[in-house]
């Protein structure tokens, strides 16, 4: 890895180029709000060596606190002081149970949640996702829980970026003043053609080979009696 120095004058140059992209951010709350709740963020920006530059994330994965992080780079991240950083995963229980976690990840607490009673969505013929209500003030007690406040490191992570990128808007909309998305996520991003098109093996944090596990500890689980 470069020295932080270096990083720092690397970051300096990116987020100048990477300015006028950042109006491209996914926003699924109040614009205005989100902005100035970011602002410590973007002030952070030039001070981590993790953050990747907002001109190289695709307009679909970036957020309001312009922070990006790649799965390895989150996996350092959580190394160097996991009592300093809230890792959350934010995919469905289903996707846990059937396909797993990094083992380094504080707390499942899904960003979408199954509709009850369940609905069908005949477009994507699977099931409906709806925004779990209970998201943030669930996150808020996670970071209680660890002793930290909203200026803290908080790092998200979903399948390959997208709803990644719809929760930590959500969290500095609330107050979060430092939330990374893990920008390739848990599986990574599908292959774009080939006759391997469609599937996940371009990056992520499974094929990069950092620690995962298929099962689950029940203290991590969202809402379990």
């Amino acid at each position: 890895m470069l020295d932080r120095t270096m990083w720092v004058a690397v970051l300096g140059l990116a987020i100048a180029s990477g300015a006028l992209a950042a109006g491209d951010a996914t926003v699924c709350t109040d614009e205005t709000a989100g902005a100035t709740a970011a602002a410590p963020a973007r002030a952070a920006l030039a001070e981590s060596p993790f953050t990747r530059p907002e001109a190289t994330v695709p307009a679909n994965k970036r957020t309001t606190a312009g922070l990006y992080a790649t799965a390895t780079d989150v996996y350092e991240m959580v190394s160097e002081d996991p009592a300093k950083v809230l890792f959350i995963d934010v995919r469905t229980r289903g996707e846990l149970q059937f396909i797993g976690m990094p083992a380094l990840v504080d707390a499942h607490v899904p960003f979408l949640v199954e509709t009850n009673p369940p609905q069908w969505d005949d477009a994507a013929s699977t099931f409906k996702l709806a925004p779990n209500p209970d998201f943030v003030a669930t996150v808020d007690q996670r970071l209680a829980q660890k002793g930290l406040a909203k200026d803290a490191t908080v790092i998200v992570i979903c399948q390959g970026g997208l709803r990644a990128a719809r929760a930590a808007n959500a969290l500095t909309q609330a107050g979060y003043t430092k939330v990374y998305t893990t920008i390739d996520g848990f599986e990574g991003d599908p292959v774009a053609e080939g006759p391997h098109r469609g599937e996940r093996t371009v990056n992520g944090w499974r094929n990069a080979g950092l620690p995962w596990t298929a099962k689950l500890d029940r203290a991590k689980m969202d809402r379990v009696n």
